[in-house]
C-alpha cells in the first residue's frame, strides 16, 4: 500500500494506529531491567507514540504513522526477534 492509499483508507489508518498503540502499551509493561538490557530497542519513543495515540495529544500525523508502520515496525520486529533468539 502506498502512502497515498494509506492516507485515503481510514479503516486501515485506524487499525494501524491501534496496533501501534497496543505495541506501546506492551512496551510500557517491560521491566526497567529488560529495557536497560536491550538498549537497541527505542523504548521511550515507542511508549511516547502510544501516549500520543491513546490520549490524543494534538493531531495525529498520518505521515509519521506511515513511517512507523513501514520503517520502524519492521526494524523493531527484527530487533525483538534477535533478542528472543538469543534469549
Amino acid at each position: 500500500m502506498t502512502y497515498e492509499e494509506f492516507e485515503r483508507d481510514l479503516k486501515t489508518r485506524r487499525a494501524v494506529e491501534r496496533e501501534i498503540e497496543i505495541i506501546g502499551e506492551a512496551a510500557r509493561g517491560v521491566s526497567d531491567h529488560l529495557r536497560r538490557a536491550t538498549p537497541q530497542v527505542p523504548w521511550r519513543p515507542i511508549i511516547a507514540q502510544r501516549n500520543i495515540l491513546a490520549h490524543d495529544y494534538g493531531e495525529i500525523q498520518e505521515e509519521l504513522i506511515w513511517r512507523v508502520a513501514t520503517v520502524h515496525l519492521p526494524d523493531l520486529d527484527r530487533m525483538i526477534s534477535a533478542i528472543l533468539a538469543a534469549g
